[in-house]
């Protein structure tokens, strides 16, 4: 294999959110990237959730905004996928670890094979879905 495809060009539906999860999609209209940050434990967390997972509880939560670059904590290379990915493999699929020490796993895109490795730095790509929110992906940066 020589070549890693992008998957840009995949029809996407626009994401259907949770009451907990509105703010990190709202601020995707703006290529803001949101992420919950619970206060008595001083620590980031993604997916969105509606309770902190080192508490358990809501009230802690607050969402900030961070700048998205990190770098590559793991990555795959995916050679099979769901129909609408179909004749778009291989593609790579990431998990990044933001500044913030929290993981956040995504497509990778604009990144050739041979340049694709752990550490590798990056940078938020933003993908824009049909409903003006907008999908996260990375870059090198």
């Amino acid at each position: 294999m020589d070549t890693i495809n992008e998957t840009l060009n995949v029809e996407r539906d626009p994401p259907k959110w949770r009451s907990f999860s509105k703010p990190f999609w709202d601020a995707t209209r703006e290529k803001k990237l949101l992420i919950q940050y619970d206060r008595e434990v001083k620590k980031y967390q993604f997916f969105p959730r509606a309770t902190s997972i080192y508490t358990g509880k809501k009230s802690n939560l607050d969402w900030r905004e961070v700048s998205g670059h990190g770098e590559v904590y793991s990555f795959t290379i995916a050679r099979r996928a769901l129909q609408s990915f179909h004749g778009h493999e291989p593609f790579f699929i990431a998990i990044v670890k933001l500044r913030e020490e929290v993981n956040i796993m995504a497509n990778m895109v604009n990144c050739p094979l041979d340049q694709m490795k752990i550490g590798l730095k990056v940078k938020p790509h933003w993908l824009p879905l049909s409903n003006g929110t907008h999908l996260l992906m990375f870059e090198p940066e």
